[in-house]
């Protein structure tokens, strides 16, 4: 049984009887989502009503029927009653839980975020990590015991490998070292939001009468350390002379607008204006369009890449003429890389390297964020703020005494 809650402005009649008559209800809070409302009239006893978040910051409100509040009589439970009475009646109104699955959930949760680009990644981490453990399980019996050893499992799982169709899964060696174990439990954090959205959706439209099992999971702390790759100049001019010519074009424009390979893949001639020389990224990754503003090396580019051709033509296509589809450039980019003799790095680092060159020109992080289409600096300050010239070491290595230490004087250890 729930514990009935206090209230210094509502748990008693003579409390009631000092507040505003007001056609607009006072509000208490009985658990998240779910509020008891009573509405304060003239010369009559009040009423009760039940406030729900549907979601999609609205609410549905419903007057408690055939019932009055204690203002002026006793309570009987019944068509008379108190504050700890209408709570009750608020709590037992509560959606009931159904046969819900997990599976359910996830399945309109991602029918909900179709638009959006992150939509692919999402399905098949839920396909490979959620559904095979979890999905089975109805949410009203769904724990935070289960929720918790479910992150456990996945975070201590081997990574797995790019495997054929109708082929056994394969799996990568497991990298147990410090980095190794922090990649793969901030691997399963993302699952985990994925996992909590649709669980906290089905509860907002109902499906579960509470959402305090999932609530009280905690996920993996402090393994979103802040570690990228890019690649230096010197690296990036040898990375495009060592790609391919149909490949070359998207290598280049890449590194000069710092767009995603997604969103570059889908750019048609008419994005580019060579007026204000900005390309027009219709959808990105959170589903919102931005403008990429170009430097005057971007714009030549660009106008180059778009001279002669119509306005609805694919910017970048693969050498026989096809578009280039979701994973066509890991192939040659690998051979880019290889021949570039450089580490191996996906086409996602060429963003990285775009931010990480900017920020460290002096860039601010702002501008970086808003080109990148972030919402706010806090992702760019995560991954690029160690970068920005700093103006204290400027000062220091300025103005710190010299001793004129030299490294050629022979110092011999003394015996202990």
């Amino acid at each position: 049984m729930a514990r009935t809650l206090r209230d210094a402005n509502l748990g008693t009649r003579e409390a009631r009887a000092r507040l505003k008559v007001r056609p607009k209800p006072f509000w208490r809070l009985l658990e998240p989502g779910l509020h008891l409302g009573y509405r304060r009239l003239a010369g009559r006893p009040g009423t009760w009503c039940v406030r729900r978040y549907t979601g999609a910051q609205t609410y549905t409100i419903e007057r408690i029927k055939d019932v009055i509040a204690d203002d002026f009589s006793d309570a009987d439970g019944q068509t008379v009653l108190s504050f700890a009475q209408a709570q009750k009646v608020a709590l037992a109104s509560k959606p009931k839980a159904g046969p819900c699955t997990v599976a359910d959930a996830l399945r309109d949760y991602l029918a909900s975020i179709e638009h959006k680009a992150s939509h692919y990644d999402s399905v098949r981490r839920v396909e490979a990590y959620i559904l095979p453990q979890l999905g089975g399980i109805k949410l009203a019996e769904l724990t935070t015991a289960r929720l918790s050893k479910w992150l456990r499992d996945v975070a201590s799982s081997p990574p797995r490998k790019r495997t054929p169709k109708g082929e056994p899964q394969k799996f990568l060696a497991p990298d147990n070292s410090a980095e190794g174990r922090r990649r793969r439990q901030a691997s399963t954090n993302r699952m985990y939001t994925i996992l909590r959205s649709a669980l906290n959706m089905a509860w907002r439209e109902g499906r579960v009468a509470s959402d305090a099992e999932w609530r009280k999971v905690r996920a993996f702390s402090k393994v979103t350390a802040a570690r990228v790759r890019f690649l230096t100049i010197e690296e990036c001019r040898r990375l495009v002379n060592a790609s391919d010519a149909a490949f070359r074009p998207l290598v280049e424009a890449a590194l000069c607008s710092g767009a995603r390979y997604s969103e570059l893949t889908r750019l048609v001639v008419s994005d580019f204006n060579s007026a204000v020389g900005t390309l027009h990224i219709r959808t990105s990754k959170s589903g919102k369009g931005r403008h990429i503003v170009l430097n005057d090396e971007g714009i030549i580019l660009f106008k180059r890449l778009c001279a002669g051709r119509g306005s609805d033509d694919l910017l970048f296509r693969m050498a026989g003429g096809a578009p280039w589809s979701r994973s066509s450039q890991s192939t040659p980019m690998a051979a880019a890389c290889k021949h570039a003799r450089i580490k191996p790095c996906g086409f996602h680092t060429l963003r990285h390297s775009w931010a990480s060159l900017s920020v460290m020109a002096g860039m601010p992080l702002a501008v970086v964020a808003k080109n990148l289409g972030h919402a706010s600096t806090l992702m760019v300050e995560a991954h690029y703020a160690h970068l920005q010239p700093d103006y204290i070491s400027e000062t220091i290595r300025r103005h710190a005494p010299s001793f004129g230490f030299t490294s050629d004087r022979k110092v011999a250890t003394l015996p202990r």
